[in-house]
């Protein structure tokens, strides 16, 4: 038997929960597919077969917490030959061209319906680059995944691909499914409660956990205070509408908000340094380079991956690795580096209709930016009242080593470049 192994799961990282089994004990698998997904506080692993055979033994649960080098199953590496393909089973498959047995109404010279599409075979599966989240909504909701076509790199279909998928990909009809289905438990809502409980206990996710704790560490380890401004967005607004279809159709991304922020962040922190150094004991590290956090709500929970050396990128760039991160985050295909070495943090909490918060700084870092949700307000504008497209800002910073005074500059100079953003490019 070849133990299945807990595999090192990154630096810092000691402990993972059993998130999901992707084969049952018994199933036949090749080298490569994976037998199970483990959920860390950062990312996602997935642990896969080191040889063909047959998954013998599952050792841990769904929901365990395991840490690195404990037996999560048994493998047989001799049960099957290693020609065995990805998802098949130890069962016998038809040949190609042998008849099997069907029912006689099936022979009948009746013309029926034509069959449903099979689903793919586990040659084609291998071939199907697709998400683990992907693979298991569309196992769920019997679509052929197949038919989906991929929006990720490299073609790669993820968990939007398939939810997005339109009608006509499912694998069989509905109602032959639901006929086949055995009466199961009393159907849950979205909260997972089903009709009649008052209450239900669900056991936190290691990640649920990890935010938990590293956001009280940040509020009991830094001397917290945030401070507010308003931003007219009349202008990114305008540069936004003159230059969005033009950017989307020659370099294929769109143009959001986000990356005019990264930059006027970055001028902001060259001017003021402090805001993007580190304390480390009775020292202060100044940070000559800008790693921004880009603060992503995903299905597992709060992610913030980072865009290395975002004072070297221009706006393209920056809209770009924007965008591919934020779908990895939210397709659980994060990697460690995308999630270590940030030196300051963007959260946008008006994408969700945030009107005005108080973030919380993702510790160590000293300082985290806080964007809202824009909408038209009457404001003074040279003696006389105008509707405006108004965004509140909020800086959160650590005021051990910021102070008050550079943490309102710092914002006013993010205020300043969003109003005139032609400003960024002297910059």
């Amino acid at each position: 038997m070849l133990p299945i192994k807990v595999p090192p799961l990154g630096e810092s990282i000691v402990e993972a929960t059993v998130s999901r089994w992707t084969k049952k004990e018994g199933d036949a698998v090749a080298a490569g597919d994976t037998l199970v997904e483990l959920e860390t506080d950062k990312i996602t692993v997935e642990v896969p077969a080191l040889k063909p055979g047959v998954l013998a033994k599952r050792a841990k649960n769904e929901g365990d917490v395991v840490h690195v080098d404990d037996v999560l199953g048994e493998l047989d590496e001799t049960a099957v030959p290693a020609t065995v393909g990805a998802g098949q089973t130890a069962a016998p498959a038809a040949q190609p061209g042998v008849p099997t047995s069907t029912p006689t109404a099936a022979r009948s010279a009746v013309p029926g319906p034509p069959p449903p599409p099979p689903p793919p075979s586990a040659s084609q599966s291998e071939t199907i680059k697709s998400s683990p989240a992907a693979r298991r909504i569309a196992e769920e909701r019997g679509i052929d995944i197949a038919a989906v076509a991929g929006t990720g790199r490299g073609g790669v279909v993820s968990k939007p691909d398939v939810l997005a998928a339109p009608t006509g990909t499912e694998r069989a009809p509905v109602a032959a499914r639901a006929s086949t289905t055995p009466p199961s438990a009393p159907t849950r809502g979205g909260n997972g409660a089903a009709p009649g409980e008052r209450e239900t206990r669900e056991k936190m996710s290691t990640r649920r956990k990890r935010i938990a704790e590293n956001l009280l560490q940040s509020q009991h380890a830094t001397a917290h205070l945030t401070t507010f401004n308003e931003v007219d967005m009349s202008a990114i607004n305008a540069l936004r509408e003159k230059y969005k279809e033009k950017v989307e159709k020659e370099h294929g991304v769109k143009l959001t908000f986000m990356p005019f922020f990264v930059r006027a962040a970055v001028a902001a922190l060259k001017q003021f340094p402090m805001v993007n150094a580190q304390i480390d004991g009775d020292s202060i590290i100044y940070k000559h380079y800008v790693n921004m956090g880009i603060a992503v709500a995903s299905d597992q929970g709060l992610v913030v991956p980072n865009i290395k050396d975002a004072d070297r990128k221009g706006t393209i760039d920056l809209s770009r690795e924007i965008s591919e991160v934020a779908k990895r985050a939210r397709d659980g295909k994060l990697t460690m580096d995308d999630l270590t070495g940030g030196t300051f943090t963007i959260t946008n909490g008006g994408v969700f209709g945030s009107l005005i918060s108080t973030p919380i700084i993702n510790y160590p870092q000293v300082a985290i930016l806080g964007l809202h949700k824009t909408q038209d307000r009457p404001v003074a504008v040279n003696g006389e009242v105008k509707i405006r497209p108004m965004m509140y800002i909020a800086l959160s910073y650590d005021h051990r080593i910021v102070d008050g005074q550079q943490a309102v500059l710092f914002l006013v100079r993010v205020k300043e470049l969003i109003e005139d953003p032609a400003a960024m490019r002297i910059e």
